[in-house]
């Protein structure tokens, strides 16, 4: 007879879960028993630690758009994977968590390794955290992990006693007062606002002169709608950290990052705009958007506990951002003036060329922007891209100049530094300003006093021959668990 922990193993596989990213403990030898057993589907991914494991469940949610799982053992193991966790949970993705907990028996006795894991995760995991106490919970405790954590793309977890995980399986529950009968499903449903909201929205919209957008991760899978809105409008488009690839940067009228990390030309747009369109997104430095009372603002979003709390909005669409653009967009008009995007369009082509100047910067001994700015001319059509937190998060902001087809993402809860490799930037730049200040542009443009060419550091060639070669011998010779590599929350 198959145990509790290999009934576990099909059931996350019947949900179309096929890795698991853990660590091996004590307290989960029965899963890891079960993961041999399952020869290869589900994949056990091991990392070096488990917040790592966590991080890496949710990159794989994030890069895949499926659920994420990650295992971890009791006591410490479990504690270990909070921080990627709440990656998990601040960035919205799906990720189910397996933890270890003690035998039964031997609860309450201040056993080795024993912590009150409900208590641990009633925050991190709000909507769903459960002990499994019988086999015959298994089931059911499975399946409404999966669902929950679909449906609210959030965390759910289960606590796992090692004894329970040792009993025979339980796959039917008697049919008798309190059991329940699960089944594996679920599908995405198709959210759009009412008619009558949509009507003030595309009023608003048409209206406006000098329309701002701002996506983020929720427009990623409509990339088509928004560019056809702003087409239509006539509008920019500013994409927030976790918008990075919503949209490519080749777009002229794409004025890229926004905030601390943002650009000169996506200040300049909502400095000047008239009406704000938020797609997708809960960018939250209000600092960096139209002052209020400036706007008249539309936003779309599938939480309607966010809708209208970062910018007020005359027009609170709830919904999926391509399926409510898709109703929207035939009650657009299109404006002949095209004078603001113009406006953005030469922004834009002043922000890039404020990057080249500032990568080629003297340095000594190597301006670090040049490494990023020259490899994102050389990386692959369909490389994913992370970063750490700190200095190289402003270089992946700014530098990265993201194509059709590529992906980036980093962690919004900006977690842990996790391990990287600091480096110093040692140009003789200028300081930027006050994190106040609105007028930040006078700090990263070029300086008047040199010529284009004449300060230029050219950048050693097997620096960025080497990144290139890396990406390159991961894309060809990766393994399925290396994905999670890049998803680790950085």
């Amino acid at each position: 007879m198959p145990k509790t922990a290999d009934f576990i193993v099909d059931r996350l596989r019947q949900w179309g879960v096929h890795r698991i990213f853990g660590y091996p403990g004590d307290g989960i030898l029965s899963m890891i028993g079960a993961l041999d057993r399952a020869d290869g589907d589900p994949e056990f991914i091991q990392p070096r630690h488990e917040e790592m494991a966590a991080f890496m469940a949710t990159g794989h949610a994030k890069f895949t758009g499926e659920l994420g799982c990650c295992l971890a053992t009791s006591g410490g193991g479990a504690i270990h994977l909070l921080n990627g966790l709440y990656d998990a949970k601040l960035d919205h993705q799906p990720v189910v968590a397996i933890i270890g907990q003690q035998k039964r028996m031997s609860l309450g006795a201040a056993f080795q390794q024993e912590i009150d894991p409900n208590s641990l995760y009633k925050d991190v995991s709000s909507d769903f955290v459960q002990t499994c106490m019988a086999p015959v919970q298994a089931r059911h405790l499975v399946d409404r992990a999966c669902k929950v954590a679909l449906t609210n793309a959030t965390v759910a977890t289960i606590i796992l006693p090692e004894d329970v995980a040792e009993e025979e399986a339980v796959t039917s529950p008697p049919r008798q007062h309190g059991a329940v009968f699960s089944s594996v499903g679920w599908a995405r449903p198709r959210m759009i606002p009412p008619q009558k909201e949509l009507r003030k929205a595309a009023e608003i919209l048409n209206e406006g002169e000098k329309v701002a957008i701002l996506v983020g991760a929720g427009a990623a899978e409509a990339a088509e709608e928004v560019v056809e809105v702003a087409d239509l409008l006539g509008a920019g488009v500013a994409k927030a950290a976790l918008g990075r690839a919503a949209l490519p940067d080749e777009l002229p009228y794409v004025t890229g990052p926004i905030g601390l990390l943002g650009s000169t030309a996506s200040e300049a747009m909502m400095t000047d705009a008239d009406t704000l369109f938020m797609i997708g997104t809960s960018f939250p430095y209000s600092e960096w958007l139209p002052q209020e009372g400036q706007c008249r603002g539309v936003e779309i979003n599938h939480d309607g506990r966010m809708i209208g709390v970062r910018y007020p909005v005359q027009a609170n669409l709830i919904g999926d951002s391509k399926d409510t653009l898709v109703e929207l967009i035939p009650l657009l008009k299109r404006k002949k003036d095209r004078t603001w995007r113009r406006k953005v369009e030469s922004e834009v082509e002043t922000w890039w060329r404020v990057l080249d100047d500032r990568a080629h910067d003297k340095a000594s001994p190597l301006n670090p922007e040049l490494v990023v700015h020259e490899l994102s001319k050389r990386l692959p059509d369909n490389a994913v891209v992370t970063t750490d937190a700190g200095s190289v998060a402003n270089w992946w902001a700014r530098h990265l100049r993201l194509r059709r087809g590529m992906a980036a993402s980093l962690s919004g809860n900006l977690a842990t530094m996790g391990p990287r490799h600091p480096v110093r930037d040692q140009r003789q730049a200028r300081s930027p300003g006050s994190a106040g200040d609105r007028d930040r542009r006078r700090w990263c443009l070029p300086d008047e006093r040199h010529g284009r060419d004449d300060h230029r550091q050219a950048l050693p060639g097997p620096v960025v021959r080497r990144a290139a070669d890396l990406l390159r011998v991961q894309q060809q010779g990766s393994q399925p668990g290396d994905l999670g590599t890049a998803g680790n929350g950085r």
